[in-house]
């Protein structure tokens, strides 16, 4: 399924805004990223940010199904969206 680029940003947009309001997961987030609180709210409509915050929540299955799960969205919609964002094309090394 092919997502457009909007569709993607919002995708990482709820995705920002559960991570935000998840209080024991946005501390991981903000060690892993060196990102600050004011960082997310002036980087919150950056299309690489929000890949970003995708590829955070898409390395533990456990994080993409409380996500998921929460929105009623199909698991793979997030790995979708982060392949419509910058830097998330499929890289073929051959």
């Amino acid at each position: 399924m092919t997502m457009t680029r909007e569709s993607a940003e919002t995708i990482g947009l709820q995705v920002l805004a559960w991570l935000v309001s998840n209080e024991d997961l946005l501390p991981v987030f903000l060690g892993a990223s060196g990102a600050s609180e004011a960082d997310i709210r002036q980087q919150a409509g950056n299309a690489e940010f929000l890949g970003s915050v995708l590829d955070f929540i898409l390395m533990d299955d456990a994080w993409v199904t409380q996500f998921c799960d929460g929105q009623n969205l199909p698991y793979e919609r997030l790995m979708q969206a982060r392949m419509s964002l910058p830097g998330g094309e499929i890289v073929n090394w051959t």
